[in-house]
């Protein structure tokens, strides 16, 4: 399954690029993260907290970078709580400037489900396309703030 979203951006490729290639900050953009361990330009821990208030580590690393274009992570679901749930899941941004101004981001989420999720794909659609649209959103607000 795949979900893509798309949005302009205040801020120059090269200054979004620095929100998006740094895991720290994360917790200001990506929904549900509430903080960021472990981190390194390669590597990184995301806790998340679910709307239960438990929280949930899962594990990133980064596949691709070509500054300041392109942008690729994939989550590392072997022995995590998602493993369950997800055979694969993968992040790319690719940034590009706007003709009127800012940075146009164009944000896919490509996750292959496992289980029983293969049988609910509306729901894991629904799920993804939500977070596509509030890192979108997290993401111009802090742009917006950092301008």
């Amino acid at each position: 399954m795949v979900v893509r979203r798309e949005r302009i951006v205040s801020g120059a490729p090269v200054d979004v690029w620095r929100i998006v290639t740094d895991p720290a900050r994360l917790p200001a953009w990506w929904p549900g993260v509430s903080r960021v361990e472990e981190a390194s330009r390669e590597a990184w821990t995301t806790v998340l907290i679910s709307p239960k208030g438990k929280s949930v580590r899962a594990d990133y690393s980064l596949v691709e970078a070509r500054e300041p274009r392109c942008l690729r992570w994939q989550q590392e679901l072997e022995e995590s709580p998602f493993e369950r749930l997800l055979a694969e899941s993968t992040t790319a941004l690719e940034l590009e400037p706007d003709p009127g101004g800012g940075t146009r981001v164009r944000l896919t989420l490509s996750q292959r489900a496992r289980g029983w999720a293969r049988f609910s794909p509306f729901q894991l659609r629904a799920a993804a396309a939500r977070q596509a649209e509030g890192a979108l959103e997290g993401l111009a607000r802090l742009a917006g703030e950092a301008t």
